[in-house]
């Protein structure tokens, strides 16, 4: 997708001709080098024989996943057994021709592997290496084991979180990965900052992107909170308001947005009301203040309450669900979902989000089968049709056949 209007001097990607090798697995690397696909890269994504546990993920529909064509769609397919010598050789050969390497194993796999930095900075010096970690690639807990989940609690983000929720003390349960999703983009903001480096340099380097450093860049207020002392009620609590079939969120970010809500809920005086007058009394008077708008929102349905607040200038939305959201017609035009076809059928998955007037970004039209690549790269690594055929699994006999 580019700008809508702007002359489209570049159809390609802005990472056209630039190769990934990727090793990821899971989400926070697959998210990174989807990215980079989406940008134009030609990714590399290798598995073993039975591919990455994403495949098994639902929804499923004739074997095929779309929660990891979600994570996958545009990369090429390549299937290796790093534990063999021959497939680590194959690895080495394709090394000498990529651009960026990621991978998000546990700090030592890739070393013992003789697939690290240190091992492949020969082979290639202008290779830029992206490794993803829970905590990092050295250090007292580098070698931890680490999901999302656990980084939340790492990071102190569920405890920052649980401060917002008056009266609970039990931490939530959150089945959105933060953590996966944020390190992925930082990977990638760090491959890209590394990439215009290397055109100065004409060196790469080594990335090491840790996902408690990830979660810990999303508490901004609570990470100057920890270290003084401050009053606990630091800001408003933007929270829902009850309307009679449903709920709203609405924020109060400025004092011409305070001064129209109060004309919309009826109450111009509280303007100069002392509880609510200045920034700081509204602050410390922010439950009278909300019970007050609630008294008025609980007499209207969601949409009145919607059609006033917007005409009004009050930045609002009513709750939604994913799929709500993704039938807003704002989404279909700026065109932020791609049809997606695989071994199952179709599928959508959301494009970047974003759009440049001189570059294309958009997900692929087609997933790859697993190994479909996996003969031509062998190949391209100087490998006779028979030693591929003997290098090879049943993934890629059943190619040839």
């Amino acid at each position: 997708m580019t700008i809508a209007g702007n002359e489209q001097r570049n159809v390609t990607g802005s990472f056209a001709g630039l190769r990934v090798l990727d090793f990821s697995t899971t989400i926070a690397g697959p998210h990174c080098t989807r990215m980079l696909a989406d940008m134009g890269a030609e990714v590399i994504k290798i598995e073993t024989e039975e591919g990455e546990t994403m495949r098994t993920r639902p929804p499923v529909r004739n074997n095929c996943s779309t929660a990891f064509g979600q994570l996958n769609v545009g990369k090429n397919s390549l299937v290796l057994d790093l534990k063999s010598p021959r497939g680590v050789e194959a690895v080495r050969r394709l090394t000498a021709t990529a651009d960026v390497l990621v991978e998000n194993f546990r700090p030592g796999v890739m070393r013992r592997l003789k697939l690290d930095y240190a091992s492949l900075y020969g082979l290639n010096p202008k290779l830029v290496y992206c490794s993803i970690s829970g905590y990092g690639q050295t250090g007292p807990s580098a070698e931890l084991p680490a999901y999302a989940p656990v980084i939340h609690a790492a990071s102190g983000y569920e405890m920052a979180h649980l401060a917002y929720q008056p009266g609970r003390s039990r931490p939530d349960y959150c089945g959105i990965y933060h953590a996966d999703v944020l390190t992925g983009v930082y990977a990638f903001g760090a491959i890209s900052a590394a990439l215009y480096q290397r055109t100065t340099t004409g060196q790469g380097q080594h990335i090491d992107v840790s996902m408690l450093e990830s979660m810990l860049s999303l508490t901004l207020n609570e990470l100057q909170w920890s270290q003084f002392e401050v009053k606990p009620t630091q800001r408003p609590m933007f929270g829902p308001i009850e309307t009679t079939d449903g709920y709203v969120m609405m924020a109060i970010a400025s004092e011409k947005t305070f001064q129209s809500l109060m004309q919309v809920i009826g109450h111009p005086e509280w303007v100069s009301d002392p509880r609510f007058a200045k920034y700081s009394d509204r602050r410390e008077n922010w439950t009278s203040l909300m019970e007050g708008v609630e008294a008025w929102s609980r007499t209207v349905t969601t949409a009145q309450c919607l059609t006033a607040l917007n005409a009004h200038g009050v930045p609002s939305s009513a709750y939604r669900t994913v799929a709500e959201a993704l039938r807003d017609p704002q989404i279909a035009h700026r065109g932020a979902l791609a049809e997606v076809e695989d071994g199952g059928g179709t599928f959508k998955v959301l494009n970047l989000p974003f759009r440049m007037s001189g570059a294309n970004v958009s997900a692929a039209k087609r997933m790859s089968t697993l190994g479909e690549h996996t003969r031509a790269y062998l190949k391209e690594t100087g490998l006779s049709e028979d030693e591929i055929a003997s290098f090879a699994g049943k993934a890629q006999l059943a190619e040839r056949a």
